[in-house]
């Protein structure tokens, strides 16, 4: 009967193991193109789901309170994209010294700049019992400077790609 609660108590992570070892045993189902397509479903349905499962739970009152939380949000924002990017950069000038293979260390060096997958923050806070009204907002900020950010991109290369 143990076994059973912890299961209960540990789905999440007992799902994402599960998860991993059909990916091994069976990748071709998750490869672009192949039958879940992924290109889609995690690119959209996913993460609207998530977003969509996670507002459905919040409650205005204390969605409101956790706007308000601007020392909250600034520390997130500034530790996700100044200070572990500057760790990263650090670590990685130590690690520049040895034989390491300079492509890795460069490929290191872009994964330190990434911020985390928003829909994570929300899932992993709501599987250990947190509030999850800061990662939401959080995330939703992360996702709006991403797209204001891809359309700056995307019309400087369409501006710069003309021939006059």
């Amino acid at each position: 009967m143990r076994l059973l609660e912890r299961m209960r108590k540990e789905w999440f992570l007992i799902g994402i193991v599960l998860a991993i070892a059909g990916a091994k045993l069976e990748p071709s189902i998750g490869v672009n193109g192949g039958p879940l397509k992924p290109e889609i479903t995690v690119s959209y349905i996913a993460v609207a789901t998530i977003f969509f499962n996670s507002g459905l739970s919040l409650n205005t009152e204390e969605l409101t309170s956790a706007l308000v939380h601007i020392k909250l949000h600034l520390f997130i924002q500034i530790f996700t994209l100044a200070f572990f990017p500057a760790a990263v950069w650090l670590f990685l000038q130590l690690l520049s010294i040895t034989p390491i293979n300079e492509w890795l260390l460069k490929g290191l060096q872009t994964v330190g700049c990434m911020p985390p997958p928003v829909s994570s923050a929300v899932i992993l806070t709501k599987a250990v019992g947190g509030n999850e009204d800061p990662p939401c907002l959080v995330s939703f900020l992360e996702l709006s400077w991403e797209e204001i950010s891809r359309k700056q991109q995307s019309s400087q290369m369409s501006g710069s790609e003309r021939v006059p």
